[in-house]
């Protein structure tokens, strides 16, 4: 169990960094809705990255879960990147592994799924579950309104708004957009702070 702190909003086909802008594949066809499911996909040819679909059926629109802190399951989450390390060619050998395995057991906590990847990686999410309904309680992977101690919704004031990390290549006017949301001063948060 974790506790989302770090989100990016992707809109429809006009959204230069949006998987929607080349119009429906069979890759990104689960965006089109309906709202609510999950959109997996592997980016660099080795990092699942897990999406919730948001926009209205027919109207492409995803956020992407950038960062969590975990809460419960620390263990099991260890094991997860483990599993997903042990396909990496650098841990391919014992020593590899054994490196891999001292790393991550020395991880603190709040980092072990800091980032679109290691949130994937800490809960064995892959691209086999795009089109998972995440509001059934009886889904592998969900959504929930409370995770234990979260309490009330974030206020207003402790959000950070930044532009999107890592979209360069969809020219200014949509890399400058503010569609990145984060805890702020949270230590589980992926990227760059707001200054």
């Amino acid at each position: 169990m974790a506790r989302i702190v770090e989100i990016e909003a992707y809109d429809g086909p006009e959204d230069r960094a949006s998987h929607a802008r080349f119009g429906s594949t069979r890759r990104n066809a689960v965006m089109a809705g309906p709202p609510g499911v999950a959109y997996v996909y592997l980016v660099y040819g080795m990092y699942d990255c897990l999406n919730v679909v948001t926009g209205a059926v027919g109207a492409p629109g995803a956020v992407l879960i950038r960062a969590v802190k975990p809460l419960d399951g620390i263990d099991e989450m260890r094991r997860a990147r483990l599993v997903v390390e042990a396909r990496r060619r650098a841990a391919r050998t014992p020593e590899g592994l054994a490196a891999a395995e001292a790393r991550i057991a020395a991880t603190r906590v709040d980092r072990l799924a800091s980032g679109p990847g290691l949130v994937a990686a800490a809960f064995g999410i892959d691209t086999s579950l795009t089109g998972s309904d995440l509001c059934d309680e009886g889904s592998t992977i969900r959504l929930e309104r409370d995770a234990g101690d979260v309490g009330d919704l974030v206020a207003d004031a402790a959000v950070e708004i930044t532009p999107r990390i890592g979209i360069a290549y969809a020219g200014p006017d949509w890399a400058s957009r503010p569609w990145r949301f984060a805890i702020a001063g949270h230590p589980s948060v992926s990227g760059p702070r707001a200054r």
